[in-house]
């Protein structure tokens, strides 16, 4: 199999499950030593309380034929990360890709309640968990990135550019987080494009986490039968597949084309000729647009 990256270094921070375990292990089987950090390890979880941890998260690096090095780190500690970002450069001495994917607010938000209804310290801890955390990790890994040209970060959010200005977003807390996030690659896209990095926004579409299979009460391998309780549940995708196009954005020598831009899972398996683990190419928001937002029966003829 051809590994693109296989001299290359990458950061993903926020690897414990989701899109950022999904990125990682793409990255890996694309040949990368990707170091993989977040708080749930074998020996402590987090609040969370869930069983996934940054060390299988490693493991499966390795398997998929790249170097996964697991460094627990709380990115809201300026601290931590600068000492995550001093043994990378010590231990490579350089960094290609930079990932940010650090989230954890899953249990901070509540859908459809307005700002002066919404748990004020719960709204705070989701900003900071999903916006200051990016900002922290950037400042001190982007210097080491900066040394070498060609260098790539990608901000992970939810929903494109064009998508969120037009829609509102769970909540004010919510779409304030995901939005901000989408702003931050806007403004390293004009920091970094001239000194030789490039920034993007990227969202994976309807997205079939741990997380997400829990509550429907479904496996991977069964997936499908969620679909009796949300039909539109057709058009998800693995975290591998935007895991996919993180490694194929970072193997592409003319990436900077995108500099600055919101890009989301399905346009780039179009652009890159890329599929899903099961071979299929889901196009979740044109699908949400056309479709689901439209109010019309769940049917991914043309959307997968």
């Amino acid at each position: 199999m051809s590994q693109p990256l296989r001299d290359k270094v990458a950061l993903v921070a926020g690897a414990t499950r989701g899109a950022g375990r999904g990125i990682a292990v793409e990255l890996g089987a694309a040949g990368a030593t990707v170091y993989v950090t977040g708080r749930s390890t074998r020996n402590h979880r987090s609040e969370y309380d869930r069983p996934e941890t940054i060390e299988d998260t490693a493991d499966l690096v390795t398997a998929a034929g790249g170097r996964g090095i697991a460094v627990p780190t709380d990115h809201l500690d300026p601290a931590q990360v600068r000492a995550l970002v001093d043994r990378i450069a010590e231990e490579q001495d350089r960094l290609d890709i930079l990932v940010n994917d650090i989230w954890g607010g899953e249990k901070l938000f509540a859908w459809e309640s307005p700002l002066w209804e919404h748990d004020l310290d719960n709204g705070l801890r989701l900003l900071r968990l999903a916006v200051e955390t990016h900002a922290i990790t950037s400042h001190h890994a982007l210097p080491l990135l900066l040394r070498r040209p060609g260098g790539l970060v990608v901000e992970m959010t939810d929903g494109t550019d064009t998508y969120n200005r037009e829609n509102y977003r769970v909540s004010f807390f919510y779409d304030l987080a995901k939005t901000s996030v989408l702003r931050m690659a806007f403004a390293l896209g004009h920091e970094l494009g001239p000194r030789g990095a490039t920034a993007v926004a990227l969202t994976p579409g309807w997205l079939r986490s741990e997380m997400m299979l829990d509550i429907f009460g479904v496996r991977e391998e069964n997936w499908r039968d969620a679909l009796g309780q949300v039909p539109h549940f057709a058009i998800s995708e693995t975290p591998r597949y935007v895991g996919r196009a993180v490694a194929a954005l970072a193997a592409d020598p003319d990436v900077s084309r995108w500099n600055g831009r919101s890009l989301d899972s399905g346009t780039l398996a179009r652009t890159y000729d890329f599929t899903d683990l099961d071979g299929s190419r889901p196009d979740a928001w044109r699908y949400l647009v056309e479709v689901q937002d439209a109010g019309k029966p769940a049917d991914v003829t043309g959307y997968r």
